[in-house]
């Protein structure tokens, strides 16, 4: 009587699988994509021989007794727990993950599954291999059912705050570079630290979060990258000391680091193919405007030295330091807005976490819908491919180590699996790939950031010259009992003497005096800029409130004179410097010279294809180059600047998409991370 009961309700369990097999065939041709019906067709047909095999294997013996216990948890999972076994199984429900059983690959001879600890590393490795080939087709149809749409577009614009921080990161240590010297009181020796020092930390951090990212995920790793730029970056703009500055700047560049190699990547693993190589150019924009924000920002505010306040003599706060903070807001805003996303779908398949992976997609599958007005239509897939999973064993003395020798013994395990993913990179099939890249990224940025380094020291030097050619000269002048109560600028004197002059509430402005004799002369309240008094001869003089210290007097005698009150520190104040508005206003439209070249890449990558867009936009770049011979004025310099951006940018959105799409996803950021370092270098 039991029997016949096990076999009658196993009889309807067949009936179900074929019933289920013809739901999902109907469903499928109504679509009318062919390689979801035939992933479909594959589902059903091993289910099918599965409930087959178990009524031939499982519920008899030999004897026509019933020889096993069932299995109640089979295909049971979150997703589907509280249903009854009499239940309507719907379209697209998921089932669950797979039972090792079923894994035709893992049969052998006698109908046993081979245990992976009788295979090799080599073997497991091939078979993963295999998986991953298997998994990369699947999901590519399994992100064309999801579509395009409001799922992926809240991702663009959360993404895009990353790279916009990373290109305001860029900008900003230029931009703050001179008020910062003048601010610090940092020696001419030691202000090439503050420009350099966030590029190291830049390539030091693009090899380390590279590596995080493949370990604990795409999302986890930018919300802790951005997070530790964020904070760096807005503590920099309170700390005084130039050492404690410089150390702030680091650990920002190192934050920062790891954005542009994650954001790509992330943003590609919810792209269809046909859709990337525009997407993640538009993608690309976002950098363009975090230069643009930081152009904007520094020309409103650091002029402004009005924007100050002080605590004493211990505690200054000036304007630039206002203009860092601001910089840090689309760090903050990136972090804040990474919480709401979800983690790739695709990582989350590479390591094995199938459950939440179909999670995943099918919320994307369900927001893009919805946007769409099709809140009905289903998500059809059942079940995705996992890469088999090598597990790797570490001996931690638990019991009797310490608390440091097992986090030494952790730490360790992550960077040797870190090293060992980038060594993967220079073997075959992508080790010709990985250098063929690498030349390309050096000689990229080595043109790029030369010139963008060397355009604006050449509009400093043709504007110094032009300035310099408006200078007026004084020789052998003797002016007695006169008070100077203005501005002298661009002036320089000659064997010239003064008599019980007063210089009192007046400013210096590149003025050069030469072989000059002050006698009985009063200074007070004065303010220099570039002004030097050379082999001069001072003579009762008080110096009374001035910031005249001794490097300005080189070669100078005194002569009963007296100090009181002299200005200590640097002074800094933007009305002195004739070019600051100018320089920020050059980097503004240099940044936004790279807005067409956006346009065109977005529109013309798919079609015209990522090499071609890189060949040919290095080409015309370099031709640009060849009419700087020509450039004799600052309006042609700013010129040649707009054009060799706007022809440049369309190479570098190339070569993003191409790295992007060239790797596995095991070891893409790993390797999009080790070309950044060589944009840093």
């Amino acid at each position: 009587m039991d029997g016949a009961y096990k076999m009658e309700d196993n009889t309807s369990l067949v009936r179900g699988a074929q019933d289920i097999a013809k739901v999902v065939k109907k469903q499928t041709g109504r679509k009318g994509n062919a390689g979801l019906e035939k992933a479909q067709d594959e589902y059903t047909e091993r289910s099918y021989n599965r409930f087959q095999g178990r009524e031939d294997d499982e519920y008899y013996t030999q004897e026509g007794n019933y020889g096993g216990e069932a299995n109640e948890d089979e295909g049971s999972s979150d997703a589907t727990e509280g249903h009854d076994e009499d239940d309507e199984i719907y379209e697209g429900e998921y089932q669950g993950i797979p039972n090792a059983t079923q894994n035709k690959d893992g049969i052998g001879a006698l109908g046993q599954p081979v245990r992976d600890d009788y295979k090799d590393r080599l073997e497991l490795e091939t078979e993963r291999k295999a998986d991953e080939e298997e998994l990369a087709q699947q999901y590519e149809l399994i992100i064309q059912e999801c579509g395009h749409g409001r799922f992926q577009w809240a991702l663009f614009f959360v993404l895009g705050m990353a790279l916009m921080a990373d290109g305001v990161e860029v900008f900003v240590v230029g931009f703050v570079l001179p008020s910062a010297e003048t601010d610090m009181c940092i020696p001419n020796s030691g202000s090439g630290w503050l420009g350099s020092i966030v590029y190291l930390g830049m390539m030091v951090g693009a090899f380390f979060w590279g590596g995080l990212a493949d370990k604990v995920g795409r999302r986890q790793s930018l919300l802790i990258c951005m997070s530790v730029n964020g904070f760096f970056a807005f503590l920099s703009s309170f700390v005084q000391g130039y050492g404690f500055f410089l150390f702030c700047r680091l650990l920002s560049g190192f934050g920062i680091g790891g954005a542009v190699p994650v954001v790509f990547s992330y943003f590609a693993e919810v792209l269809a193919r046909e859709k990337r190589g525009e997407h993640l150019s538009w993608l690309c924009m976002f950098w363009m405007i975090g230069g643009i924000y930081a152009s904007a920002m520094a020309w409103a505010i650091i002029p402004h030295y009005g924007w100050s306040f002080s605590m004493g003599s211990a505690y200054q706060f000036h304007s630039w330091r206002v203009f860092v903070i601001m910089c840090a807001l689309p760090c903050v805003s990136a972090v804040v807005a990474l919480t709401f996303m979800p983690e790739s779908p695709r990582f989350l398949l590479e390591v094995g976490k199938h459950d939440e992976a179909w999670m995943i997609l099918k919320q994307i599958h369900d927001t893009n819908m919805r946007a769409r007005g099709q809140p009905e239509k289903v998500f059809t897939v059942n079940r995705i491919k996992t890469p088999k999973q090598i597990d790797e064993f570490i001996e931690i003395e638990s019991d009797t180590g310490t608390w440091y020798k097992r986090c030494y013994v952790r730490v360790r395990t992550e960077l040797d699996g870190i090293w060992s993913t980038f060594m993967r990179c220079f073997t075959y099939p992508v080790k010709d790939s990985t250098t063929k890249l690498a030349v390309v990224w050096f000689t990229l940025s080595f043109g790029y950031y030369g010139l963008s380094v060397w355009f604006p020291d050449v509009i400093k030097h043709l504007q110094a010259d032009e300035y310099a050619s408006r200078r007026k000269s004084f020789e052998n002048e003797i002016i007695k009992d006169f008070d100077f109560n203005f501005t002298l600028e661009n002036q320089i004197h000659y064997n010239g003497t003064f008599v019980n002059d007063r210089f009192t509430m007046m400013k210096f402005k590149a003025v050069t005096f030469q072989d000059t004799v002050f006698n009985t002369c009063y200074f007070e309240d004065v303010t220099t800029l570039n002004t030097y008094f050379r082999n001069c001869t001072f003579v009762r003089s008080i110096f009374f409130n001035t910031d005249l210290e001794p490097y300005k007097y080189p070669g100078s005698q005194f002569v009963n004179c007296t100090f009181i009150h002299n200005k200590t520190g640097c002074q800094i104040s933007f009305d002195d410097d004739y070019s600051a508005y100018w320089i920020y206003f050059v980097n503004f439209l240099g940044t936004l010279a790279v807005l067409p070249g956006n346009i065109v890449s977005a529109l013309l990558m798919d079609r015209i294809g990522r090499l071609t867009m890189l060949g040919g936009s290095m080409i015309l770049s370099g031709i640009s180059c060849f009419f700087l011979w020509f450039g004799t004025s600052e309006s042609m310099m700013i010129g040649m600047l707009c054009l060799y951006n706007g022809l440049t940018i369309s190479a570098w959105n190339s070569l993003d998409v191409i790295t992007v799409e060239l790797y596995p996803s095991d070891r893409r950021f790993l390797d999009f991370s080790f070309q950044m370092q060589l944009v840093q270098l």
